[in-house]
């Protein structure tokens, strides 16, 4: 192999060398999965590696890892749907980058089947015994690391289930096949990529349950080596079971006790039961859509409605950018200017701090006005956007959207992590966007076997510590997004399907994972494709940027020091930092389809 060569170029190659068959379909339901070459490396590097943007004409998959993205090609070859091709992948992510999400984890998805979008929550819940004070010790929240990696932290996973349910509407091979790669992958291993090895090293907290030391590092306490072969014959068990049993064999029985065995384990047990996994449904909900005006042509652009937070604010962000008068070009030397910086991160303090006093989930909090649209309403964001002046306000308040006062009180900002984001557009013109996660970096660091002769297994959750770690505020107002029994935690996950609206053609699957960044990657993505006459790969390759309401972030070394003094100028305390995003995209384009990839992460889009 010659090693000069461009590592995406190299992974095309080779991934598609494997993948190699007939370039039409085979026939239904005869996927013949075929396993990548093992001397194949996910990635050259845990930093940045240019993506070059990949062209097709019919259709296209973007994911994560090259294992999993070749995993949906060959579904899609097989004449697979969209919905199936996401379930191969996600299993097969499970497999691969267990720090991001997995079958112990939840996910949003939507869905378009070539006339309605469908939103699929397969989000995880709050064990019946969840205390709202769970998180408190002697009057004050736990430090966020003790809070992940205590048993409370483990909410109800979501995803297989969800998937499930999907299927059953939207599926068109059978389901145990779509879980054949992910099986074979488990049983025969795939090599250890950089990303995975750096993460396994860094991570300060993983080497302490046995189960994960036992498989991801070696006798000395050290990450399984770069290229490592490492097999997962646990998790080919428990997926087998799913194959054949369907999500009953993951919430019922061996693997549905081991859970909650894992869960009760100290420190700080949890109370996650068996009567929690039996009971847990995923839920279809109503898309939620809104028109946005852009240079070409206006476009609806539909996501996630709560309990995710990042549609909306996303769509704030939006809506208050088209009624503020930019003061020159947005791009500059092909880099966002300190115009469009102010503009945007003020128009994000204001999106945040309705997102910290408003949205949690539905069942639990009502929308205000009784309807989650008035946060997007024109007139709204429109009085909302003339806060916005010359110098940044640093720090912004709620607005008040309905007729009635809140009487909930702003949830604090609080860390979020996690996520992988999967894309798909199939040969008939369904859609899928579908972010997953078991929230932070190899989750509550709990790792499930069922049987401890076996190596491997999977990773539990910490999805609870996406709800306020404090319930209530210093005067005792509760917090929309605390904790109760059966409730959704707030998530920032935002799958996102763009639709031309005078035609309703389908333009755009896309969607990041990076914990409350999310929402400024998608909307990053969204202002380059939709203004800026970016290609996607061009507008996924922009330095990051946004705020949580507080500093102005800017991603480390992605912007000149004219830039950062002229925000501030302009009042702005600007931070530095790595902004790992990973974003995916497909867009469609004259002659078919344009998926990107984020340079930041191992992901690559493959299609036909």
């Amino acid at each position: 192999m010659n090693t000069h060569l461009p590592w995406s170029l190299i992974v095309l190659t080779l991934l598609s060398a494997c993948a190699s068959g007939p370039t039409s379909p085979t026939p239904a339901n005869a996927l013949r999965y075929s396993v990548p070459n093992l001397a194949v490396q996910p990635e050259a590097a845990s930093g940045r590696s240019a993506k070059p943007g990949w062209a097709f004409s019919r259709q296209a998959v973007a994911a994560a890892n090259p294992l999993a993205t070749d995993a949906g090609h060959q579904v899609l070859r097989a004449g697979g749907s969209a919905l199936d091709a996401a379930i191969a992948v996600q299993m097969v992510l499970g497999l691969v980058e267990p720090q991001s999400s997995g079958i112990g984890g939840g996910a949003f998805l939507l869905h378009f089947d070539g006339q309605k979008v469908t939103a699929h929550d397969g989000r995880e819940t709050a064990p019946a015994g969840a205390r709202g004070d769970m998180f408190m010790d002697q009057g004050k929240p736990l430090p966020f690391d003790e809070a992940v990696q205590s048993g409370h932290s483990v909410g109800v996973p979501g995803v297989v289930r969800m998937l499930e349910a999907a299927h059953r509407q939207h599926g068109r091979l059978p389901w145990a096949q779509l879980l054949a790669p992910a099986i074979t992958l488990a049983e025969q291993g795939f090599r250890v990529s950089p990303r995975l090895h750096t993460l396994l090293q860094a991570d300060p907290h993983l080497r302490k349950d046995p189960l994960a030391l036992r498989f991801f590092y070696n006798a000395q306490g050290q990450a399984w080596p770069v290229g490592h072969v490492l097999r997962n014959p646990e998790y080919a068990h428990v997926l087998r079971r799913i194959a054949t049993e369907g999500s009953r064999a993951l919430h019922e029985g061996p693997v549905a006790q081991a859970m909650v065995a894992r869960t009760a384990q100290a420190p700080r047990p949890g109370t996650l039961s068996l009567q929690d996994l039996a009971s847990y449904q995923p839920k279809e909900r109503q898309a939620l859509c809104f028109d946005h005006p852009a240079p070409a042509r206006e476009v609806r652009v539909c996501g996630f409605p709560p309990p995710s937070s990042g549609h909306i604010a996303i769509g704030q962000i939006l809506g208050l950018l088209t009624h503020t008068q930019p003061q020159g070009p947005e791009l500059v030397g092909g880099l966002p200017s300190p115009d469009f910086l102010h503009r945007y991160t003020e128009a994000s303090r204001l999106a945040f701090a309705d997102r910290a006093q408003y949205l949690a989930d539905p069942d639990f909090v009502p929308a205000p006005g009784g309807d989650w649209r008035s946060l997007l309403a024109p007139d709204y964001l429109r009085q909302r956007s003339q806060l916005i002046g010359h110098q940044s306000m640093k720090v912004a308040k709620p607005g008040q959207p309905g007729t009635s006062q809140s009487s909930f009180a702003p949830m604090p900002t609080q860390t979020e992590y996690g996520t992988s984001h999967i894309s798909v557009i199939d040969a008939q013109g369904r859609a899928v966007a579908m972010t997953s996660t078991i929230e932070a970096a190899f989750g509550a660091r709990r790792m499930v076997s069922t049987d401890p002769a076996r190596q491997g297994g999977f990773l539990l959750n910490n999805e609870l510590t996406d709800f306020s770690l404090s319930p209530s505020d210093a005067q005792g107002r509760p917090i929309a997004n605390r904790v109760e029994p059966g409730k959704r935690p707030r998530s920032s996950m935002s799958p996102t399907l763009v639709f031309d609206k005078a035609t309703g053609q389908l333009l755009m699957s896309a969607g990041s994972p990076g914990g409350a960044f999310i929402i400024h990657y998608t909307a990053k993505l969204l202002r380059g494709s939709l203004h800026w006459g970016l290609n996607a790969q061009q507008a996924i390759n922009l330095p990051n940027f946004g705020t949580l309401n507080g500093p102005t972030l800017l991603e480390a070394q992605g912007f000149d020091s004219a830039t950062i003094d002229a925000l501030k100028a302009r009042g702005h305390d600007v931070v530095q930092i790595d902004m790992t995003s990973g974003l995916q995209a497909i867009e469609r384009t004259p002659k078919g389809w344009f998926g990107g990839a984020d340079p930041r992460r191992e992901g690559v889009v493959m299609g036909d």
